[in-house]
């Protein structure tokens, strides 16, 4: 890396440093401005992937330091990934940020909030499934048995620190059903013609997991066994968003020994967010001699849940959904991995259902994954532009093909009174397949 410039200052220390030939590939040719959000909100170069990325370059050049105020802007960028889809020099954003990040969690320059919700959230329960499982049921009986409305009546919450309190009020009801990994292979329904692998993940089956059912039943109907491999767990894609990149490579290992070992045809995945992390893993474990090559044949396995079925074909179903809906594009889906056909010909092949496109629906919901919790206010007004958008559609629903999508807009649909709230593609392809006559 460079040397420090005459300020003395260190610049990035390697290793998990951006790279020179990746850092200035930006022409500054300003495209990406109107792609990012925290930029469409503040109109701030510096909430702009390129001012982001000369912020990296002083850095890197000795100019200025690691400081709190250079790591703010760092900290408010979404990791949406927009600015790649529109990039025309290939700058490889996503991972120029989780470098940048790396750097400041090595140095012990993250803000108060990101370090106390990591340790409690992306160190103590992500790549722990048991206390994952453990919480969820806790977290379940506390929704269920009024403590958490008492809780928040009361004065409790006031004394916890400010983003504690914040974190509980972020917290995602648990689902009914909780979904998890097991030693039984799925039977495909009728003639199987393929055998594969799901992600469990990690807030998906516990928050999602009837719409981890539905993903089952879709993928029978459509002729696989399927098999939810044991010992799985987290993707890793929030530790190494936030910079732990150390803790998201031993959680990609993890996967990676589970799934090869499993001897699946394709390892699908219905969280968007995890089937772009997974294809990555190359490139998070680039230097992992022991790895490198075991992560390029998972990433070649790996294939989003949407991208799978339109790869089949899938069985295009009978029955009806006579509903009006609109897409919400998940930024990881459409951007990290340009799937944004195969989405909307699933949902334009059930009959009765009528697909209306939103304004900008490529642009982030503000969730994030721990985003809404750490930017509290930007995290609001990405979501108010969003919610804007969905009305103006006149849809009794929002469908989207990532858990936190879904965990990020659907307060705000009750809020518009928006009854049909939001769900994921597979839960109404499946709500179609179950609707045909015997």
């Amino acid at each position: 890396m460079t040397q420090p410039g005459l300020s003395g200052f260190p610049g990035f220390v390697s290793p998990d440093a951006p790279t020179e030939s990746d850092l200035y590939r930006c022409i500054h040719c300003g495209l990406c401005l109107s792609a990012c959000p925290t930029y469409l909100q503040l109109g701030v170069e510096t909430e702009s992937p390129r001012g982001r990325l000369a912020l990296m370059k002083a850095v890197n050049e000795g100019r200025i330091g690691i400081s709190s105020r250079v790591v703010s802007h760092w900290e408010l960028c979404l990791q949406c990934r927009a600015c790649e889809a529109v990039c025309p020099s290939g700058v490889p954003y996503g991972w120029l940020m989780e470098n940048t990040r790396a750097q400041v969690f090595k140095q012990g320059k993250r803000s108060a909030k990101l370090a106390s919700v990591s340790r409690l959230f992306l160190e103590a329960a992500l790549p722990h499934p048991r206390r994952m499982r453990f919480g969820a049921h806790l977290l379940r009986f506390y929704q269920r048995w009024g403590i958490q409305r008492l809780v928040r009546m009361s004065r409790l919450l006031k004394l916890l620190p400010g983003h504690l309190s914040l974190f509980e009020s972020k917290l995602p009801a648990i689902g009914n059903r909780l979904f998890g990994p097991s030693k039984t292979i799925i039977p495909a329904v009728g003639e199987k013609t393929r055998t594969v692998g799901l992600l469990s993940g990690c807030v998906m089956p516990l928050v999602q997991g009837a719409t981890m059912d539905a993903a089952v039943r879709v993928l029978t109907r459509n002729g696989c066994d399927v098999a939810v491999p044991m010992g799985q767990g987290c993707c890793g894609a929030l530790n190494a968003h936030s910079g732990d990149l150390e803790t998201a490579r031993d959680m990609a290992r993890q996967n990676i020994d589970v799934f090869l070992a499993a001897g699946v045809e394709r390892v699908v995945v219905a969280s968007a967010g995890c089937s772009a992390a997974m294809k990555e893993y190359p490139e998070l474990l680039g230097n992992d001699e022991d790895y490198r090559e075991k992560a390029a044949r998972l990433s070649r396995l790996t294939v989003d849940i949407t991208e799978f079925l339109a790869s089949i074909p899938w069985e295009t179903p009978e029955g009806r959904v006579n509903r009006r809906i609109t897409y919400q594009d998940p930024c990881h889906l459409a951007h990290a991995q340009g799937i944004t056909r195969q989405p909307r010909a699933i949902l334009n092949s059930i009959p009765g259902l009528e697909l209306v496109e939103m304004e900008q629906a490529g642009v982030c919901c503000g969730g994030a994954g721990i985003y809404s919790t750490v930017q509290e206010e930007m995290s609001t007004r990405i979501l108010a532009s969003k919610l804007t958008n969905i009305a103006a559609t006149g849809a009794e629903q929002v469908v989207t093909a990532n858990p936190g999508c879904m965990i990020q807009i659907d307060p705000g649909l009750r809020d518009l009174g928006l009854s049909g709230g939001i769900c994921h593609v597979v839960d109404i392809l499946d709500e179609a397949y179950r609707a045909e006559p015997n």
